[in-house]
């Protein structure tokens, strides 16, 4: 299965440019108010966008791999088909609802395939910003923007005396998290939503990811994917990479980095 989703590489990446497109029309034609339809039993916003995204993933994914399963974040009886052995498809059909309904543009439409508890590859498409990002550990990580293609990779090892350029949003500095980045040293803070922050690690334009409050596996598998590919890392606090299939679909504490946690504490 490996090689079998590279085959797939073109439909895939179309899949992921179609849901942004049917985000799209709703971003564009509909007021936030209009879109929003409830709060989920987290308190997290469901928008028109997510069930439209989700359905037409769904469609699509089951067309083109009729006997794999899809557990998506919208579809609440599909988690007992995440499994620690074994390929599935995880899908988040709109990560940053927050985003969306804030009208900054930095929402994302996530695919990804997990086998034997590896995320193995990934697409993380922004619609808004015309900006896609695909890949997978044995396969590389790409970004198109505007219709050029770029293959991406992490930035160097940060040097002694040399800011870490750290991703990291205000609303989730918790105290955890402020530790971490005081530990450091000198910092920047770089601020972007939803999985683009794992995507800008892996682009190069940034260097750490703390994320010490709960997350879902399908908020960062696609992303994961694409970092691991470019040459990046996600470990949890321990220092053992992320691993999926969690019968709760529920991560640890995670670190993502252009390099492994025990040279970015070691500061080499």
């Amino acid at each position: 299965m490996r090689h079998k989703v590279f085959e797939l590489e073109h439909e895939l990446c179309q899949i992921a440019q179609d849901a942004g497109s049917a985000v799209m029309r709703i971003y564009e034609g509909q007021s936030p108010s209009d879109a929003a339809l409830a709060n989920k039993a987290d308190d997290s916003p469901l928008t028109k966008a997510d069930l439209a995204s989700h359905h037409l993933i769904v469609e699509q994914l089951t067309r083109l791999q009729p006997t794999m399963p899809v557990v998506s974040e919208e579809d609440a009886d599909s988690i007992a088909q995440s499994m620690a052995e074994g390929s599935y498809w995880l899908i988040d059909p709109l990560d940053g609802t927050k985003e969306f309904l804030a009208r900054n543009g930095e929402f994302t439409i996530n695919i990804a395939l997990i086998a034997n508890s590896e995320p193995v590859w990934g697409v993380v498409y922004a619609p808004a910003l015309d900006q896609m990002f695909w890949g997978g550990l044995d396969y590389g990580s790409y970004r198109k923007h505007k219709g050029k293609v770029d293959s991406i990779r992490v930035a160097a090892p940060v040097e002694f005396g040399q800011s870490y350029r750290v991703v990291a949003s205000k609303s989730h500095l918790n105290a955890a998290t402020s530790g971490f980045i005081e530990q450091l040293g000198a910092t920047e803070l770089v601020q972007v939503g939803s999985s683009l922050k794992l995507c800008t690690i892996a682009e190069g334009r940034a260097d750490v990811y703390p994320r010490l409050a709960p997350t879902c596996e399908w908020d960062t598998a696609a992303a994961h994917a694409v970092l691991e590919g470019a040459g990046g890392c996600v470990y949890d606090t321990s220092g053992t990479r992320l691993r999926y299939g969690k019968p709760n679909c529920l991560n640890p504490s995670f670190i993502a980095a252009s390099v492994a946690l025990s040279a970015l504490r070691s500061g080499s």
